[in-house]
């Protein structure tokens, strides 16, 4: 195994279209997905200014932002950004399969992030990036490396395919269960959130006043906190008790419903019984459910999940320089409203689906470390 510079086993490829661009795929920064090895979109027909060609089996990088992790192999010739930096392999001194995973990898973005150059939009060029340095063993030992890393990439895409396959059988089982909401074919009853509950806000922290430097009884639920319709426990923040006192009357009960309002809008879930009346972030409001409310806590979160609600809170969001979704707004959004012992139904159903998601995820996660590691051992 020896040491070698990118430029010396791959090589810049120039090439530009010079006459009709008709057939040729189109391929944009934004067809490019972080950390995935395979393109998978890209624009056929479109009217663009782009003359920069790539040829199949190129590894286009996306140099603009470099911190994205966007670096895919090409699996057609077509014709791409001039914000992507196009790298071919010198079959005689590397794998061609093997250099998709030397450019995508977390190593060489570290590298390409720290010679970009530009405040807004920083840049790198090839002249740069072409002396990032790795390790490249001789070409028994890439073969049998790039054959791992392709079947490990295909294994990575059907975790993926299951779990959207998973969040499409929710949605199959809501329209089986309940119809569409848009047409209501079924007559069930309609209500605005206003009609069974009260959406309330947050609050900031007050001014001067800062987290706890240690766990105390008093945590403090932020929207980065938000995640998988529940609250990422390690991840909190806590106040003292004398800052808790002044923001008392913000807390949420693990029976109401939290929205994040502002930022990253329509996050929706519950707190644990834990960390019942936590403190609630700004950012976030909760729907308290009336005592004798017609609708399910658990159906209503996913209610505002699925397309049906998350559409509405996406056109009642007032959409500004910073977008934020008023309380008297959450109020108005409308939620069909089967039986509640089928809502109960439908919410057991989705639990059900939600675990065997996160096991997938766990999976993936794990198999994405894996292949990280292999990578970095063998190519660092």
């Amino acid at each position: 195994m020896s040491k070698v510079k990118l430029g010396e086993v791959a090589i810049e490829h120039k090439e530009t279209c010079k006459g009709n661009k008709d057939g040729y795929p189109i391929v944009g920064l934004e067809h490019l997905v972080p950390e995935e090895v395979t393109l998978t979109a890209w624009d056929e027909g479109s009217d663009n200014t782009f003359t920069k060609m790539f040829r199949k089996g190129n590894v286009l990088f996306g140099r603009r932002r470099a911190y994205l992790k966007k670096a895919a192999v090409a699996p057609f010739d077509g014709i791409c950004s001039g914000d992507i930096t196009v790298i071919e392999a010198i079959p005689d001194r590397i794998l061609p399969m093997l250099l998709p995973f030397i450019i995508q990898n977390d190593e060489l973005f570290d590298f390409a992030v720290g010679k970009s150059a530009g405040s807004l939009s920083p840049r790198v060029k090839w002249e740069h990036l072409k002396n990032y340095e790795f390790e490249l063993p001789d070409m028994d030992k890439q073969r049998e490396l790039a054959e791992l890393l392709w079947a490990m990439d295909a294994t990575k895409k059907s975790y993926q395919k299951l779990i959207a396959a998973t969040d499409e059988l929710v949605k199959s089982q809501f329209m089986e269960q309940f119809g569409d909401p848009k047409n209501n074919q079924k007559g069930l009853p309609v209500l605005s959130i206003g009609q069974f509950g009260k959406a309330k806000g947050g609050k900031r922290l007050p001014k001067g006043e800062s987290y706890a430097d240690c766990a105390t009884n008093y945590p403090y639920v932020r929207v980065i906190d938000m995640v998988n319709h529940s609250v990422n426990i390690p991840a909190l923040v806590y106040l003292t008790q004398s800052t808790h006192e002044k923001i008392a009357k913000y807390t949420i009960s693990s029976k109401d419903v939290y929205i994040s309002i502002a930022g990253t809008i329509g996050q929706v879930g519950a707190v644990p019984d834990s960390i019942d009346g936590a403190n609630l972030t700004e950012n976030a409001a909760k729907i308290v459910l009336d005592k004798d409310s017609p609708v399910d806590r658990d159906y209503l979160i996913w209610y505002l999940s699925l397309p049906a609600g998350a559409e509405q809170i996406e056109e009642k969001t007032m959409h500004t320089t910073q977008p934020k979704l008023a309380l008297y707004r959450i109020e108005e959004i409308e939620v069909l409203v089967p039986p509640i012992e089928e809502q109960r139904s439908f919410a057991a159903f989705i639990r059900q689906s939600d675990k065997s998601k996160f096991e997938l995820e766990q999976t993936l996660s794990e198999l994405t470390a894996t292949y990280k590691r292999i990578i970095s051992e063998n190519l660092g």
